[in-house]
């Protein structure tokens, strides 16, 4: 889903103001070193010109700076309320943080400015799904497509909400529409290769190619198409093939990001201080003690999602998704993490309590205990436990070259940004495996550790283990996952509705040989099982 387009308004300011026109022109090269520069020196001259202002926010939007973004928009709208565009990237930007509410509230009044307009009920189907109002949203995309069937992109989030829904035959079949439509829609291409279970076949590979080819794709096709080609390869056992696609994906994905390895080790450092025993004893009986949340957190790809899939088979437990509040509320304290240390019992208290409003949204039935499944909360647990003290963690672990190499295959539609790199990518791994150590240390006992390898080799034995540490009692249900009807929003939503296997646990030695600066960057973290 595309933040805002600056071609469309090259013929619309360009004559009247030329340095916007050649801030839109490098925007559009992607080239957003350029442009930003041109459109500050613009804002300083005339800091109300509402169009600059918008495209400013495109820019920080296309670089992830959401808040900014935000900020930017409703500086646009306060300078004139009936700009509908703003508003309509504004409802876009909310989205974007997991303010999907928020987003709602914004396209009803686009809606009812521009109904004609495709993209917004677009947007605001995602935003239903984003809220579990899956078959709301599915009615919403089919009306869209019955007035405006030849939208590609609509096909494609279409495609998106029924793959997540567990509609496979009709979510591929969404997919293919939007290709029909447009061959070279790279996201289309990787959101095929990214169900996990379709095999290209030679004209697909050959379309892609193709599409590649073209010297006019845009950036973000382009390493779609990479990250798609690279799963393609690898099924036929391409394997130099296969990586050169991953790797070139990577690396352009990797020249849009901003991401600081350095950043994340002092965070750790920080945490590891701070979060001693003895800080832990001192605040023992403060939080809120309420026992609904299950996290489940760790490195993406690590098995999360089959942990995840398990427990919402037990009768007394909801899976929701990966839930954003637990680092919006950590990261509200502009000195996160030190500030933990000055936080009162009371407050302590207070945050647990809103972390149970914010997530009500998310659950859609009566059963006492919800999964929270974001992975990233690894660097949160310490804030989860102050916060939460009743709540389980469990932290899922696979083999570091297995889950490390499984990241750096995978485009992540946000996030993520340590993953497009083997060296970032091993340091990352590095730091949450250093934490959850102290966390060990420091709390024995309060995080259970689920095994990728293991599960798969003795899955009774260590889902047993599993229900044990939540409190819960053993259902067979639990063991045949598989047959749980429900929906599954991350990347392994097709394969935890097949039963369990152990091919995916070692296909990452076929590609060995690549790995060095991954292993170099492990360490001795690397020879763990």
């Amino acid at each position: 889903m595309a933040f805002v387009t600056s071609q469309s308004w090259l013929s619309n300011f360009g004559q009247y103001h030329p340095r916007l026109l050649e801030a839109a022109m490098a925007m559009n090269e992607n080239n957003l070193p350029i442009a930003e520069p041109l459109l500050r020196q613009h804002l300083k001259d005339d800091p109300f010109d509402i169009a600059a202002i918008r495209m400013f926010a495109e820019l920080a939007g296309r670089i992830g700076r959401y808040r900014d973004a935000e900020s930017l928009l409703r500086r646009a709208l306060e300078l004139s309320p009936s700009f509908t565009p703003a508003r309509a990237n504004l409802a876009l930007v909310l989205y974007r943080q997991n303010r999907a509410p928020e987003a709602i509230a914004e396209l009803e009044r686009v809606i009812a400015e521009e109904p004609e307009n495709p993209s917004h009920a677009n947007l605001q189907a995602a935003a239903l799904g984003r809220m579990g109002d899956f078959a709301e949203a599915i009615t919403l995309y089919e009306q869209v497509l019955q007035d405006a069937p030849r939208q590609p992109r609509v096909w494609m989030s279409f495609g998106h909400m029924l793959k997540t829904v567990g509609r496979q035959s009709d979510g591929i079949s969404a997919y293919r529409r939007a290709l029909d439509l447009m061959p070279g829609l790279g996201e289309v291409w990787w959101s095929l290769a990214n169900l996990k279970t379709v095999r290209f076949s030679d004209e697909d590979i050959e379309a892609m190619q193709t599409a590649l080819a073209d010297p006019a794709i845009a950036v973000e096709d382009r390493f779609h198409l990479d990250f798609a080609l690279g799963k393609a390869l690898e099924d036929r056992s391409e394997i130099a093939r296969s990586f050169a696609h991953y790797e070139a994906g990577n690396a352009l994905r990797r020249t849009q990001l901003v991401y600081d390895p350095d950043e994340t080790e002092r965070f750790v450092d920080q945490l590891i201080e701070l979060a001693t025993s003895e800080f832990f004893a001192a605040r023992e009986g403060s939080g809120f003690t309420a026992p609904d949340p299950i996290f489940i957190l760790g490195m993406p790809r690590a098995g999360s999602t089959l942990v995840e899939q398990i427990l919402a088979s037990h009768s007394l437990v909801e899976g929701t998704s990966e839930l954003p509040d637990i680092p919006v509320l950590a990261r509200r304290d502009q000195t996160y993490p030190a500030g933990l240390g000055s936080l009162s019992g009371e407050r302590l208290k207070a945050l647990g309590e809103e972390y149970l409003r914010r997530t009500r949204i998310q659950r859609k039935t009566d059963r006492p205990f919800f999964i929270d499944k974001l992975p990233n909360n690894w660097a949160h647990a310490a804030f989860i436990h102050l916060i939460l003290p009743n709540a389980r963690i469990i932290d899922a672990r696979r083999h570091p070259l297995g889950c490390c190499f499984s990241n750096f295959k995978q485009h992540f539609a946000r996030g993520q940004a340590f993953s497009y790199s083997l060296e970032d990518m091993g340091r990352y791994y590095r730091d949450y495996v250093r934490l959850m150590a102290h966390l060990d240390s420091a709390l024995p006992g309060r995080i259970h550790r689920v095994n990728y390898e293991r599960m798969v080799d003795d899955t009774e034995s260590e889902v047993r283990h599993l229900l044990t540490y939540c409190g819960l009692e053993f259902e067979p249900e639990c063991l045949a996952f598989h047959k749980t009807d429900r929906a599954v929003r991350t990347a392994s939503s097709e394969q935890v509705r097949l039963p369990i296997f152990r091919d995916g646990t070692e296909s990452w030695k076929q590609f060995e040989i690549y790995l060095t600066p991954l292993k170099k960057s492990l360490g001795v973290i690397g020879e763990e099982p």
